[in-house]
Parts: structure tokens; C-alpha cells; sequence
């Protein structure tokens, strides 16, 4: 299994509390059969009102673009419970997020996908948001294992609970994963279940 701890790349500063799963990816984006095609459409809207008052969003912005450590501030990912919101970061190349706070669901989906979830202050935040915007194609690196960020020369306490840490460092975040390691134990398990008997 898969496990996640080092992840390393430029960040992308996003600022804003509430930013809500619509914004991320707007709802008319939800009809697709697969994720595959979201990333290109994430935070479309947002996009399009900024551009709109002659601004651009970090997403749009090519100081950003190979971006793969989205920071933000309070309540990141709130609003609906759509998967659809993760999938679409994590397919532009978001690799982990850093945010004061996240709505549960959200953080949940971004587990699921592998796709790391840290906490700061809101001091902290706002000193990475910073030095983000100040070093847009300087490397950033989280260590899911030693719960930190390494920026430029200081390294900052990043907070994530010990059970999606867990998840992370022995591959459990992979439930696919999981279940193909122990294809043979399902079997037989499913093999004892009357109304698994539909597959003979």
C-alpha cells in the first residue's frame, strides 16, 4: 500500500475563509461520469469574477501553476459534501493543503484521496500565505511523518491528528488499496455470506 509522507513543490496561496466546495468547483461541473477533466475547472467561478475586475486567481495565475501546496485560512472545503471538490484540486496537482481549519467532510474526502490535510494558527497562516506570494516558485516540503513544513530555512509544526497520520504513513488511506492487499480474505469472507451466493 501507498503511504504518504514527503511532499514537495511550490505553493499556491488562497486566501479567503469559508471558501466553500462550491467555489472550488462550481455545480455545473458535476455531471461527469469520472473525476477526469475537473482540475481544468476548479474555482471556475471565482476565476471568472476576478477576471472580470481585472485580477487573477492564484489558480489562474502563472506564477502558481505548478503549484502542489495549497494554503489557506478557516474553514476550508465547507458547504456540500461533494467529493467532486477534492478530486478537482487534487487533479490540478494539489498535493497537500495547510489551512487553519477544514469542514469535516471535506477533510475526510481529502484522506481518502491521499491528499493531506494540515492545521495552523492563523498567524502562521498568514506568514505562509506571505511567503508564498513573496516566493511563488520557491519549494516548499510537508512531512507527514514529523508534522512539518520546511520554509525556505524555518522549519513550522504543522497539527494532523494522529488517526489520518496513521492512515497516511502505513497506506490505509487507500481502502482500494486495502482491499486488493487482502483479495483472498474477501473472498472468503464473501464466500460465507448467504446473500453473496447471487455471484454463483
Amino acid at each position: 500500500m501507498n503511504s504518504i509522507d514527503i511532499v514537495k513543490g511550490s505553493g499556491v496561496p488562497v486566501r479567503g475563509n469559508d471558501i466553500d466546495t462550491d467555489r472550488i468547483i462550481p455545480a455545473r461541473f458535476l455531471k461527469c461520469v469520472t473525476f477526469e477533466g475537473l482540475g481544468a475547472n476548479a474555482f471556475a467561478d471565482d476565476i471568472a469574477g476576478l477576471e472580470a475586475q481585472g485580477k487573477i486567481h492564484p489558480f489562474r495565475d502563472p506564477a502558481y501553476k505548478n503549484g502542489t501546496i495549497l494554503v489557506s485560512n478557516q474553514n476550508f472545503g465547507c458547504g456540500s459534501s461533494r467529493e467532486h471538490a477534492p478530486q478537482a484540486l487534487k487533479r490540478w496537482g494539489i498535493k497537500a493543503i495547510i489551512a487553519e481549519s477544514y469542514s469535516e467532510i471535506f477533510f475526510g474526502n481529502c484522506v481518502a484521496l491521499g491528499v493531506p490535510c494540515f492545521k495552523v494558527d492563523h498567524a502562521t497562516a498568514d506568514k505562509i500565505l506571505a511567503w508564498i506570494e513573496a516566493n511563488p516558485s520557491k519549494e516548499l516540503e510537508t512531512s507527514t511523518d514529523a508534522r512539518t513544513l520546511k520554509l525556505g530555512d524555518e522549519t513550522i509544526a504543522l497539527t494532523l491528528a494522529d488517526g489520518p497520520r496513521g492512515q497516511f504513513l502505513d497506506g490505509s488511506w487507500n481502502a482500494r488499496s486495502a482491499l486488493q492487499a487482502n483479495a483472498d480474505k474477501v473472498q472468503e469472507l464473501a464466500a460465507k455470506l448467504p446473500y453473496m451466493n447471487f455471484l454463483k
